[in-house]
């Protein structure tokens, strides 16, 4: 039957880019959706050290801009629009945004995820005024003032040497008794003067009127508390699954996350999932470009079966 699309990608990230490249080099009308901006996680990482092929690492907005471009070459094409529905029609999919709807025999799932928040007192009512997630977006608002940086992954330890080269003295908050990061991260902050680490420690209020002055803390251990005197704090605790639009259609684990087979198969026919949003993903960039191809390989066999 006709349908507009023969393949939608739902996300523009790295699995996202990487089944799009693969689907339209493939012969398939496809289009890539994007609520937000072109690239994904990626427009939020400042340099990637650890994806292969880039020896001295590569800017995460360029490594976007070369994989988009790419996309582009291939013929799929791009449309933007957040997603707040998928229906399966048996030989067709429905996928409809906020404004519009779109039909298609397949779809890729690669919405990636949000940040995690703290939920403590202060946040909110802060947020954008002290209260940041992304320090490639937002740090050059913290320039040379003492902030706090609630994480010690390895992306809460990359924000931090980020920060410190703004001119920031940094304190990392780490909840765990030890930090999350990669050692090579961790000696790099160890190394640093102008940032502190401590961990076993929970944040538990977020201080001020207009802006940040201060993030209050309790150590875990003791339970004493004290207030941090920062004008800045950026969150980096984890992420959460973009799958609110799935979850009256597909088998979701109880966190969200999309649930896959060993083909990126989801509980639909026709529907496959890549990158950050399925089920026990390493959430790496390099995974997530592994994902995008196995899902679309699955995805070309199942329309392969298709009659119309």
């Amino acid at each position: 039957m006709f349908t507009d699309y023969d393949v939608i990608i739902i996300g523009s990230g790295c699995a996202g880019l990487a089944a799009g490249i693969y689907a339209a080099r493939g012969g398939y009308e496809t289009c890539i959706l994007e609520k937000g901006a072109m690239g994904g996680e990626m427009m939020n990482r400042q340099l990637i050290e650890n994806y292969p092929g880039f020896a001295e690492g590569v800017m995460g907005p360029d490594l976007a801009s070369q994989m988009l471009e790419q996309a582009d070459k291939a013929g799929a094409g791009v449309e933007t629009g957040e997603v707040v529905s998928i229906q399966d029609k048996g030989n067709y999919k429905v996928v409809k945004t906020t404004d519009d709807s779109y039909t298609c025999k397949g779809i890729i799932l690669a919405s990636g995820s949000h940040p995690r928040l703290l939920n403590v007192p202060g946040e909110k009512e802060l947020s954008a005024k002290g209260v940041f997630y992304c320090a490639t977006c937002d740090g050059a608002q913290c320039a040379g003032k003492p902030v706090v940086v609630a994480g010690a992954g390895d992306s809460g330890l990359t924000e931090a040497l980020l920060l410190e080269k703004l001119g920031c003295t940094v304190t990392v908050v780490e909840f765990m008794e030890q930090p999350k990061a990669s050692q090579v991260l961790i000696n790099r902050v160890d190394e640093n003067p102008n940032i502190e680490l401590i961990c076993n420690t929970q944040i538990v209020g977020i201080n001020g009127n207009e802006w940040v002055n201060g993030v209050e803390v309790e150590d875990r251990a003791s339970g004493a508390r004290r207030i941090l005197d920062v004008q800045g704090i950026y969150i980096r605790i984890g992420l959460l699954p973009n799958t609110t639009y799935a979850e009256s259609s597909l088998e979701l684990t109880p966190n969200g996350y999309v649930v896959v087979d060993g083909n990126m198969k989801t509980s639909v026919d026709g529907i496959y999932a890549a990158g950050d949003i399925r089920a026990n993903s390493p959430a790496q960039m390099s995974t997530a470009v592994g994902d995008g191809v196995v899902a679309y390989m699955n995805l070309n066999r199942y329309l392969s079966t298709l009659t119309d």
